[in-house]
């Protein structure tokens, strides 16, 4: 099994379900703060592979949720300049297997990974169950 390196906001109930999910199969979960590290853009970049730009944010930051930011029109630069700034914006959680990275936790594709066990859906693992309660997601 793998040694994952997840990157997390501490509190979020979310990325505890996923650290339960990939223990559960087997895997050794190194949890790390993502809001306490240090983010260069070139350590960040490699996270995101091939996703599209608009698919490296939170959804649930305050500044999407409320308008301020749109990430559907903003260049990589744009984008890393951003999140370096205000980093609940970064799509969590940030996992890094070996030289393997990934954001945001796809139970499909984690499972195409490392394996992961059908423990639970994939909306149950995408999306936060205290959608309302501000310490979930970036809502703080």
């Amino acid at each position: 099994m793998a040694t994952v390196i997840f990157y997390e906001k501490p509190g979020c109930i979310n990325n505890a379900r996923q650290k339960k999910a990939l223990a559960a199969a087997g895997h050794q979960v190194v949890a790390l703060n993502l809001l306490a590290e240090v983010w260069p853009p070139e350590r960040l970049r490699p996270f995101f592979g091939k996703l599209s730009v608009r698919n490296w944010f939170n959804v649930n930051a305050p500044a999407i949720k409320h308008g301020e930011i749109d990430p559907t029109d903003l260049s990589e630069q744009q984008a890393l300049a951003l999140m370096l700034d205000n980093p609940l914006l970064i799509r969590r959680p940030l996992m890094q297997v070996g030289d393997n990275m990934m954001a945001g936790f796809d139970q499909q594709a984690v499972d195409n990974w490392v394996g992961l066990r059908e423990t639970q859906s994939y909306l149950a693992m995408q999306s936060c169950p205290k959608q309302l309660a501000p310490t979930c997601c970036g809502h703080d």
